[in-house]
């Protein structure tokens, strides 16, 4: 059976979609102008995607104006001061805060997926954001009348909703990203934080049936904006072992970009359930320098040394754009390191004979 390989998700916004995702945050530009550049950019992205060969693709994150706060578009309940996440090199992006209740999704993911599968027979894979990372919009002092409890019994249905209503639309599969679980052992590693945001995706997960879990993934990395990470400096032995304990049935690794692969394929040997698929990342998008065929070959026969082949499919470490006005990687580089994780998985098919 052919070695699976599927993307992340977002790709870089054309600059005219940048410019008009800022004026709709102002709200500077006529709604139609605004679904007529994004329909535009939609319709490049799949095109190009299509010309990848890659055997499932997503829609680029092209209307999202960030991989996680599209389900707080249009919310009136938020205020700006929210958590702050602070990138190595210094710069930061910050959450909003929630003001008050009942919390409910402005846009949920299958507005997307129903979109994108207008424009192509692919199979197209959606990525939604996680219960426990929006579980950091509630402060840290109770907000009147909306208790934290309360908060995440709606978040919990909210987030349900997300995932059900996706695969419903004809998702091929729904991928959760969770960039915060190797975040909150920086922030805090007692590992105390990490067992929560397991217990709270997991919450959501159980509502899920096993068959439906197959197709419900889970994406981890260090974060990726502006060719930066925020906790690439945390060792995967104390994401890894939990991270496994999610009831989900595909996992995306971050693996490309880390200086010690192996060390890494160990942990996931070691800790990987028999039900389980992880899609290795084999293309750094943060690194500028297009990987080849070859390079990619050879990270996947290296995975195969240690992950059997009935569990192991590629990826890429993590989108390429997942905050929109992110334009630090090109969208020609983009697809040509997409071209190159198809190309360079199929000379390993070939080497490893399941072509």
């Amino acid at each position: 059976m052919p070695i699976p390989t599927e993307p992340i998700g977002s790709i870089p916004r054309p600059s005219e979609l940048i410019e008009a995702i800022r004026k709709q945050q102002e709200g500077t530009i006529p709604p139609s102008d605004f679904r007529r550049i994004v329909d535009e950019a939609l319709a490049d992205t799949i095109r190009r995607f299509e010309e990848t060969r890659s055997p499932v693709i997503s829609d680029g994150e092209q209307a999202k104006p960030s991989f996680a706060t599209y389900p707080l578009d249009g919310s009136t309940q938020l205020a700006p001061d929210g958590v702050v996440i602070l990138f190595e090199d210094g710069h930061t992006r910050q959450l909003p805060r929630l003001t008050g209740g009942p919390f409910r999704y402005g846009i949920h993911a299958d507005r997307y997926i129903r979109e994108a599968k207008k424009l192509t027979r692919l199979p197209v894979k959606q990525a939604v954001i996680s219960p426990s990372a929006l579980s950091l919009l509630y402060p840290a002092k109770p907000i009147p009348g909306y208790s934290r409890e309360q908060f995440l019994e709606d978040l919990k249905t909210e987030a349900e909703a997300d995932i059900r209503g996706s695969l419903d639309a004809g998702a091929h599969c729904v991928q959760m990203d969770f960039t915060e679980g190797r975040l909150s052992l920086k922030l805090d590693p007692s590992g105390s934080l990490l067992r929560s945001f397991i217990d709270l995706n997991n919450q959501v997960l159980d509502t899920f049936s096993p068959l439906e879990r197959t197709r419900i993934g889970v994406h981890t990395c260090p974060g990726g904006d502006q060719d930066q990470t925020h906790s690439a400096s945390v060792d995967y032995a104390g994401l890894l072992p939990l991270l496994f304990e999610l009831k989900a049935g595909r996992f995306y690794i971050q693996l490309a970009s880390e200086p010690n692969r192996e060390h890494v394929l160990r942990l996931i040997a070691a800790h990987l359930k028999p039900t389980q698929v992880v899609f290795v990342g084999v293309i750094d998008p943060l690194d500028p320098q297009i990987e080849s065929p070859e390079e990619v070959r050879e990270r996947v026969l290296q995975a195969a040394a240690f992950i059997p082949l009935a569990q192991l499919g590629t990826t890429d470490d993590c989108g390429f754009s997942p905050f929109a006005d992110d334009c630090s990687t090109p969208r020609n580089i983009a697809f040509a390191k997409i071209r190159a994780r198809v190309q360079g998985t199929a000379l390993a098919e070939r080497a490893l004979n399941v072509a």
